[in-house]
C-alpha cells in the first residue's frame, strides 16, 4: 500500500496554487456531523489513473470545508489496500464535492478496484461513504471492450431503470453518457415530462426552471440522490459529455432556444453557472490551464481495440441552428427549398471549431497508425441523414386521415407538416448533425483520409438507431452509427403510440436501418478485433421501479478493407 503524496505536498490535500492559497490563509474547517447522501463515482479512466468523486453533505449550516480520505483496494472487503489518499478537502466553494485523480499511485492497466471515502470532522468523528467499483483502461493487446451507452435522463418522467440495469450487468468496462444528464425545466403542470404518471412523486428540485449556480447544483444533487443513479455510478467508471439540457434546450455558443435574456439574464453567466456545477458534480477531468471549460473533447485508449474520442458540439463553436419558419421562405404558396438549401449548406454553419477538428484529425490518425481496431466517436446528436418520414405513404391515406382526426391540434399540425416536408431532401431535425452538413462532411473527410474504422455513438433523440453513414456523394460508407435511446425522456413514439414511425423512417432514409421511437434503455456495445456488436437493450417500464430487460435488436459491424465499415448485419 502507498500513501498519496498529496498529504505531504498539499497541506490537507492541496497542491500548486491551492497549496499557496492554503498557506496564505487558515482553513475554515467544518466540525459537525456529515453524511454521504449522493453516493460515489469514478470517471475519465486511463491505464494508470481514474478520477474518484464524491459529495460530502454537512448536516449543519456551514461555510467550512470538510477533511476526508480516499481508500482504494483490490477487493470489495478492503483486505488488500492499494492506496490511501489522505487529507483531501471537500470545499464549500465547490458545493462540498471532491475529485481526486490517483495518477501513478499503484493502479495497473485493465484492473478492477474498489474504493470508498472517509470524512473526518475536527472532533474525531468518521463517516464512511458507500463502496464504489471502478476499472482502469487496458493497455497493449486486448481481447474486447464492453461499453454501456446512455443519454437523456429526465428525472420527473420516470424511474431510472436503465441505470439500475447497467449496475446489474455482469460486465461493463465503462459507462458512456452522451448528455442530458439533467434537464433545466421546472415542475409546472405543462413543463416537459410533467404529464408522467410518476411526476408528482419525482418533482424536480428546485421546482422552477434552473438558471443560477445554486439551481444547477440542486438539480445535479437531486439526480444523484436517485438509488439507480448511485448504483450505476458505483458500478464502473463513467465517461461523460454534456448536450444541451445541462445548460438549456438547443444551446449554442451564443445562447439557447430556452433562454430569454430579458427574464433570465446574461447567457454567458448562465452557461458559466451550469458548467461550474457540471464540473463539480460529475466525475470528469477539469480542463487544463488556459483552456475554457467548454473544451471538453478528450480521448480514451482501450488497449489495441478502441480509441474513444469524446467530442463537444454544443457550447464551444456551434452556430445558431436554422429554423424552417425563419429560414425557408414561402414563394407562391410553396417553400423556397433552394433558398433554404443555400443557407443550410453554408460552410460557415458550424458544429465544431477548427481547434477541435485538428485535435480529432490528430487523434484519429494516431489511432489508425497504431493499428487500433476501432475509432469510436462519443457524440451528442444523431449524425445520419434523416429526412422527415412520410407517414401517409407508410400507413395508407385512409388510416393516416383517421390518425390525424384523433390527435390534439398541436400534434396534428406537427404531423401534417412532417409529411409535407418528406417530399423534399431536407433534414427532419436541424438541431442534429443533419442541420450542419458541411461540418459533418469535414468530419467524414477526417475519417476517410485516415482510413479509419469508425463507429459513431449518438444520444439526444430519445430513440434507438442503427444507421450507416455515407459521404455527401453517396459513394463511400464512412461509418456505422448506434443511437442510444433515452433513460426516461419522452420521444416521438410516446406522443404517437402504435404509429409505425420506425418503419416510416427506414422507408424514407437510405442511411437508417432500424429505429425504435419509444423504447427506453441503453446501448451495450462490445468491441473486438474484426467486429463490433451493438445491442439495443430496453427496459419494460419506467413508471414502476420493478422492470425487465430485453434486447430489441442486435447488429454487427465489421471493418471494410482500406477503411470504413461493411453494411450493418442484424443477428
Amino acid at each position: 500500500m502507498t500513501i498519496d503524496r498529496r498529504k505531504v505536498l498539499g497541506l490537507l490535500g492541496l497542491s500548486g496554487a491551492a497549496a499557496s492559497e492554503a498557506a496564505a490563509a487558515p482553513i475554515n474547517w467544518y466540525k459537525g456531523p456529515v453524511a454521504f447522501e449522493h453516493g460515489v463515482a469514478s470517471g475519465d479512466p486511463d491505464a494508470h489513473s481514474v478520477i474518484f468523486w464524491t459529495r460530502v453533505t454537512p448536516k449543519q449550516a456551514t461555510t467550512g470545508d470538510i477533511d476526508l480520505d480516499l481508500e482504494v483496494a483490490a477487493d470489495p472487503d478492503f483486505k488488500t489496500m492499494i492506496n490511501t489518499s489522505m487529507g483531501l478537502r471537500a470545499r464549500a466553494s465547490r458545493d462540498w464535492t471532491v475529485k481526486h485523480d490517483m495518477d501513478g499511485n499503484g493502479l495497473k492497466p485493465g484492473t478492477e478496484y474498489w474504493y470508498r471515502f472517509k470524512a473526518r470532522n475536527q472532533e474525531g468523528g468518521v463517516a464512511t461513504s458507500p463502496v464504489g467499483r471502478t476499472r482502469t483502461l487496458p493497455a497493449g493487446k486486448t481481447k474486447d471492450v464492453v461499453l454501456a451507452v446512455v443519454s437523456c435522463s429526465l428525472y420527473p418522467h420516470g424511474y431510472f431503470n436503465a441505470y439500475d440495469a447497467i449496475a446489474k450487468l455482469p460486465r461493463v468496462d465503462a459507462v458512456v453518457h452522451l448528455g442530458d444528464y439533467i434537464y433545466e425545466y421546472g415542475g409546472a403542470p405543462g413543463d416537459y415530462g410533467m404529464k408522467s404518471p410518476v411526476s408528482k412523486t419525482r418533482m424536480p428540485d428546485p421546482v422552477h426552471e434552473i438558471v443560477t449556480l445554486d439551481d444547477y447544483r440542486r438539480r445535479h444533487a437531486q439526480c444523484k440522490t436517485d438509488p439507480a443513479t448511485q448504483a450505476a455510478h458505483a458500478r464502473a467508471p463513467w465517461i461523460v459529455v454534456w448536450d444541451d439540457h445541462e445548460t438549456a434546450d438547443n444551446s449554442w455558443i451564443g445562447g439557447a432556444e430556452n433562454h430569454d435574456p430579458k427574464t433570465e439574464g446574461d447567457w454567458a453567466a448562465r452557461k458559466a453557472a451550469a458548467l461550474k456545477a457540471y464540473y463539480e458534480w460529475m466525475p470528469i477531468a477539469d480542463t487544463g490551464p488556459g483552456s475554457l471549460p467548454e473544451a471538453a473533447w478528450r480521448g480514451f485508449q482501450f488497449g489495441d481495440v478502441a480509441s474513444l474520442l469524446m467530442v463537444e458540439t454544443r457550447l464551444s463553436a456551434r452556430t445558431h441552428e436554422l429554423d424552417y419558419d425563419v429560414d425557408m421562405p414561402m414563394v407562391d404558396g410553396k417553400p423556397d427549398v433552394a433558398a433554404f438549401t443555400a443557407k443550410w449548406k453554408d460552410g460557415a454553419h458550424r458544429m465544431m471549431g477548427e481547434g477541435q477538428e485538428q485535435w480529432l484529425a490528430s487523434q484519429v490518425g494516431a489511432s489508425v497508425k497504431a493499428n487500433t481496431a476501432w475509432q469510436v466517436l462519443g457524440n451528442q446528436v444523431v449524425m445520419a441523414r434523416v429526412a422527415a418520414p412520410d407517414l401517409k405513404a407508410t400507413m395508407g391515406e385512409e388510416t393516416f386521415a383517421a390518425l390525424l382526426a384523433k390527435l390534439p391540434e398541436y400534434v396534428r399540425k406537427r404531423v401534417a407538416q412532417t409529411v409535407s416536408m418528406s417530399a423534399y431532401d431536407i433534414p427532419s431535425n436541424l438541431d442534429a448533425w443533419d442541420g450542419y452538413p458541411a461540418d459533418r462532411q469535414r468530419v467524414y473527410d477526417i475519417l476517410t483520409a485516415a482510413k479509419a474504422r469508425p463507429i459513431v455513438l449518438a444520444g439526444d433523440s430519445h430513440m434507438f438507431w442503427a444507421n450507416e453513414l455515407w459521404d455527401d456523394a453517396g459513394k463511400t460508407r464512412v461509418a456505422a452509427e448506434f443511437g442510444a435511446t433515452s433513460v426516461t425522456s419522452p420521444g416521438y413514439g410516446d406522443v404517437l403510440p402504435d404509429v409505425p414511425l420506425g418503419e416510416a423512417f427506414v422507408r424514407r432514409n437510405k442511411e437508417v436501418k432500424y429505429v425504435h421511437p419509444s423504447a427506453k434503455g441503453f446501448l451495450l456495445l462490445t468491441l473486438e478485433h474484426g467486429k463490433a456488436t451493438g445491442e439495443l437493450v430496453a427496459v419494460s417500464t419506467i413508471f414502476e421501479p420493478t422492470y425487465e430487460t430485453s434486447v430489441l435488436k442486435r447488429f454487427v459491424v465489421t471493418p471494410a478493407g482500406g477503411g470504413g465499415v461493411e453494411a450493418l448485419k442484424e443477428i
